[in-house]
């Protein structure tokens, strides 16, 4: 499996993704089908187009944050 950051993909290309995924933005944050702000998973903040995360195998959006990351891989294993 080969990993691809999103650091360095373009926003037009980091909303393509989105809209494949069944999400949209306000511009600045990733917005679910119903237009409500999707949270990270554990820190419960809202997360932004610039700062998302995708690991391999999960469609879970997180923000780009160690303790997020580590505690998706406490929860899921190592994916990497």
């Amino acid at each position: 499996m080969e990993l691809v950051s999103l650091k360095n993909v373009s926003e037009k290309s980091k909303l393509l993704l989105l809209k494949e995924l069944g999400y949209s933005s306000d511009g600045k944050f990733i917005l679910d089908s119903e237009g409500k702000k999707v949270l990270d998973r554990y820190l419960e903040i809202p997360v932004e187009v610039g700062n998302m995360v995708i690991l391999p195998g999960s469609e879970i959006i997180l923000d780009d944050n160690e303790l997020s990351i580590a505690s998706y891989m406490e929860e899921f294993g190592d994916v990497f």
